[in-house]
């Protein structure tokens, strides 16, 4: 105990992240309890340095025997992991429901997989416990000094843990805190995932534009450190395109810049791949986000596309470029992406809250995502007013500032893209975000055709345009006689 007071929440896992939420906590006026969860020789060490290091002196208690550290908080016992997704978060469950009491509340403030949150919140809710899976976005600083979180799970839990995270959460201009109770089971985790699908898009063309300004107008890094500060200041300010600036100027201390000297291949987690796959399984459009994420996964492929260069060697000179003008047209390209990849997300997010009767609020989401996290931008203010309220619209790009920016655009867009394939310049996030704009705005598109060839195959049935929707059709194509037959044969 701390002053002869038991703790106010509990946190286990002293990695970055976890030791920076303890701290953040403690700066708040709570007393923190803390135990990590390694191998019994380095665990004492990592407490250990940890309560005699940044922690010292203050209202945190470091703990390496399980039991005694869940018996020195407070009941309800409020207890936040911030492990590795998976198996410990399920190895640390069945160790704990022995030393908790009814209505104790574990949280997970890992990158878990929402359908095992799902799972975990039932467990717990079965056992007379408490679940709560909560996005945590800021990486290292953020945990610190204010994090974006986006909590769900047993909604019980929320009046007993808001104070502590609210305090805790990041704060936008208004002073409102960048927490907000997201929904039931496993949304909290699943708007997280949607946050790290975005995140991958936006570092993807990020990284387009870097690349484009480097191999067609030969910027050097300070240069683009310029370009990326100044676009900084206007439309595109947020936090990854700020730090794209600082990385571009940072050097080593042999005065090379360090930028030049990373390996070109980009690891990932798997929050973006499950972003993917589950806009898959709602049948919902998230071609950009998977094109930065299958980006990665080819940047991973480094032998072979050295080889695969020694191979198709382009020969042809490189055309001159005005500098200004295709600077221009790269900040066209890059907010346009960047709504694009926003615009996805909050209609997955949307389909998510049908399919799984989540109820989510897109406008607090917006707002949880103004300050703290990685995506936070200047834009989602216009997101967060555009869904409050009943009549929300019926898709963020039909929302009339984004409608009017996005038309405003176009020009710079296309002329990014064609400059790029014109000279072998992979830019597969921008083009990607072109089509799903072009399909999107398209009345009609070519999938009568595919439905045609689905029906001719496997007699899938198609609607027809002279009759009315939900009515399905079946043709003879192999007789030529042109019949069709109603028929439920489903889709």
């Amino acid at each position: 105990m701390l002053n002869g007071k038991k703790a106010d929440i509990g946190l286990i896992g002293l990695g970055v992240m976890g030791r920076n939420l303890a701290l953040n906590m403690e700066s708040k006026g709570w007393n923190v309890a803390v135990y990590n969860r390694t191998v019994p020789q380095a665990e004492e060490k990592v407490v250990e340095n940890f309560i005699n290091g940044d922690a010292k002196g203050k209202n945190i208690e470091g703990f390496t025997d399980l039991s005694a550290f869940a018996q020195d908080i407070e009941t309800p016992r409020k207890i936040m992991f911030m492990v590795k997704a998976g198996e410990a978060v399920d190895q640390l469950m069945e160790q704990l429901f022995p030393l908790l009491s009814p209505g104790d509340i574990l949280i997970d403030g890992g990158n878990s997989y929402f359908e095992d949150t799902n799972r975990r919140v039932a467990l717990a809710e079965s056992k007379g416990f408490l679940f709560v899976g909560c996005g945590v976005s800021g990486g290292e600083e953020g945990a610190l000094n204010g994090p974006s979180l986006m909590p769900g799970g047993s909604a019980a839990a929320w009046p007993i843990i808001k104070p502590i995270f609210q305090s805790i959460a990041a704060k936008t201009v208004e002073n409102e805190p960048c927490c907000e109770w997201i929904g039931p089971d496993g949304s909290g985790h699943f708007v997280k995932m949607v946050h790290n699908g975005i995140e991958y898009g936006d570092m993807e063309i990020i990284a387009e534009a870097y690349w484009m300004m480097k191999k067609l107008i030969d910027l050097d890094n300070d240069q683009m450190a310029e370009v990326f500060q100044y676009w900084n200041q206007g439309k595109l300010r947020s936090y990854l395109i700020e730090i794209t600036s600082n990385i571009l100027q940072f050097k080593e201390k042999d005065g090379e810049y360090l930028i030049d000297n990373i390996l070109d291949v980009a690891g990932q987690k798997g929050t973006g791949s499950w972003s993917v796959t589950s806009a898959m399984e709602l049948g919902m459009p998230l071609g950009m986000i998977a094109s930065a994420v299958f980006e990665r996964c080819i940047s991973a492929e480094k032998t072979l596309r050295q080889h695969a260069a020694k191979a198709f060697v382009n020969d042809k000179a490189m055309p001159v470029f005005n500098k200004r003008e295709l600077v221009g047209e790269l900040f066209s390209a890059l907010y346009a992406s960047k709504l694009i990849s926003y615009a996805q997300g909050f209609e997955v997010m949307r389909a998510a809250s049908k399919t799984y009767n989540w109820n989510l609020n897109l406008s607090e989401i917006a707002n949880v995502w103004r300050e703290g996290c990685i995506i936070r931008s200047i834009f989602l203010n216009e997101i967060a007013n555009a869904y409050k309220g009943s009549a929300t619209p019926e898709h963020m790009l039909m929302i009339p500032y984004f409608r009017d920016e996005i038309k405003s655009l176009i020009p710079g867009w296309k002329d990014t893209i064609v400059k790029a394939i014109q000279n072998d310049i992979p830019v597969p996030a921008f083009s990607a975000a072109l089509n799903y704009f072009n399909s999107l705005k398209s009345g009609k598109l070519p999938a009568n055709l595919i439905q045609a060839q689905r029906d001719y195959f496997g007699a899938h049935t198609f609607e027809r345009t002279d009759d009315l929707r939900g009515k399905f059709f079946h043709a003879q194509w192999a007789n030529n006689e042109g019949n069709t037959h109603f028929g439920s044969y489903g889709i």
